[in-house]
């Protein structure tokens, strides 16, 4: 029940007594009252207010509290002050989280690594296992910044690498942040010695797919073989990261690296490489311009393609028709677009490749006099783009439709240059935001 209502003005005081005190009087309750609407004795509330009892309990000042209508807020800040013990400390902190009130979750967590009544390192082990069980992501970033920049002043080495590995895997689910969680990974890559062997794989796992769906090539074969090196287990990740490495090799177009490497993963019997032999002898022949061979072979690997690895197949088969002008098998890719577009929106890759086929549809549209349509499907490849964040493919993309309106005498409408204005506002309010983040 609460008694006082929300105008009653927050007051500071040098007890906990005289807080309650003082909102008692302004609720026009006599002790006896509040102990009876609040269930607490009225002796115990009697100590309290008269300073008999210096550290109440926090179950037994929370319902009186709750009762007078005294701030939650302004009842955990003067609580963290006057009793500094772990445990108190720590429900502290739930009921913080509790209020959904992420400053002052922060502001406890941090006294708690400051109590005098426990080993830093056993505090911090603490924390850093509570906020790992957190389902709550908001909670988890600001907890995570709190450990990383008190072990950071501390000199405590492990906590500071692990709270930036567990930093760096909750960002790089944001699409808009791949850039600034990427470099969160690299300042974790300096202290990985802190690290056990089974964080070190990851970080190096998760950088090197972070880096291939940036394009980064050169660090994901890095990273991977550094992952590789680190894992002795036999896993499903560990051949994924495989598949990253001989990709990254055919977009450095190092032919031979890729040849090689296939056939060494195929050794270790890697069954995400032996799936996809196929197509990466495809890849091999078409680098090699050997296109009445690879293109066949790429028809196979389409038809034998799942939902989520289609439009890859799909995108280096058009490639390699617009190189030999099939126009007739072109137009048959096209008139399957929702077979080929259709798959789980989970990763950059694949938000990537959707931005890839809609360029080069665009490229074959205005080449097919279908110009229009062409500046629509470059505009949907840009949209693809700047969901995360691609400003090199966005720009390659503006950088066509301008070049085509300037070689084929056309003016660019209104309406295009409006919609490419949102695309670029887009991308820039997405780095604002990365700026005050």
């Amino acid at each position: 029940m609460k008694i006082l209502g929300e105008s009653v003005r927050t007051l500071h005081f040098t007890t906990i007594g005289e807080v309650i005190k003082k909102y008692r009087e302004q609720g026009n309750l006599s002790i006896s009252q509040l102990a009876k609407i609040s269930g607490v004795a009225k002796g115990v509330i009697a100590k309290i207010e008269n300073g008999d009892t210096k550290r109440p309990e926090l179950k037994t000042i929370m319902p009186i509290a709750r009762t007078l209508g005294i701030p939650i807020p302004e009842i955990i800040e003067h609580h963290m002050k006057i009793d500094e013990r772990p445990d108190v400390l720590f429900e502290l902190i739930h009921e913080a989280i509790q209020l959904g009130n992420i400053p002052l979750v922060t502001k406890v967590a941090l006294r708690f690594l400051q109590t005098p009544y426990e080993e830093s390192h056993i505090l911090m082990e603490r924390l850093y296992r509570f906020v790992g069980t957190l389902a709550d992501k908001s909670y988890q970033q600001p907890l995570y910044d709190v450990i990383i920049k008190y072990a950071r002043e501390h000199g405590m080495q492990r906590f500071l690498a692990r709270g930036l590995l567990q930093k760096f895997l909750i960002d790089i689910h944001d699409l808009k942040k791949l850039e600034e969680s990427f470099r969160l990974g690299e300042e974790a890559l300096h202290y990985i010695d802190f690290l056990d062997q089974e964080e070190r794989v990851t970080l190096y796992y998760q950088m090197a797919f972070q880096a291939h769906d940036m394009k980064k090539y050169e660090k994901c074969i890095e990273l991977g073989k550094l992952g590789h090196a680190e894992d002795p287990t036999a896993n499903e990740t560990k051949e994924r990261i495989a598949l990253a490495i001989c990709n990254s090799f055919y977009r450095l177009n190092h032919i031979s690296a890729l040849d090689e490497h296939l056939t060494m993963y195929e050794k270790l019997g890697y069954r995400f490489i032996a799936e996809r032999v196929k197509y990466y002898r495809a890849v091999v022949l078409a680098k090699k311009e050997q296109y009445e061979q690879a293109i066949p072979l790429l028809y196979e690997c389409v038809e034998e393609s799942t939902k989520n690895n289609r439009l890859a197949r799909v995108n280096f088969l058009f490639e390699l028709l617009l190189k030999v002008n099939d126009v007739a098998s072109i137009q048959n890719i096209l008139s399957q677009e929702d077979t080929n577009t259709a798959f789980d929106f989970t990763t950059p890759y694949r938000f990537s490749e959707l931005g890839r086929y809609f360029k080069q549809k665009g490229a074959f549209l205005v080449s097919k006099g279908s110009f229009d349509e062409g500046m629509e499907a470059y505009l949907q490849g840009m949209e693809y783009f700047a969901k995360i964040n691609a400003r090199k493919d966005i720009m390659e993309c503006s950088e066509a439709i301008y070049t085509f309106h300037y070689d084929l005498g056309k003016e660019i409408k209104l309406d295009l240059l409006g919609k490419l204005r949102k695309v670029f506002n887009r991308v820039n309010q997405s780095d604002k935001g990365v700026e005050n983040h």
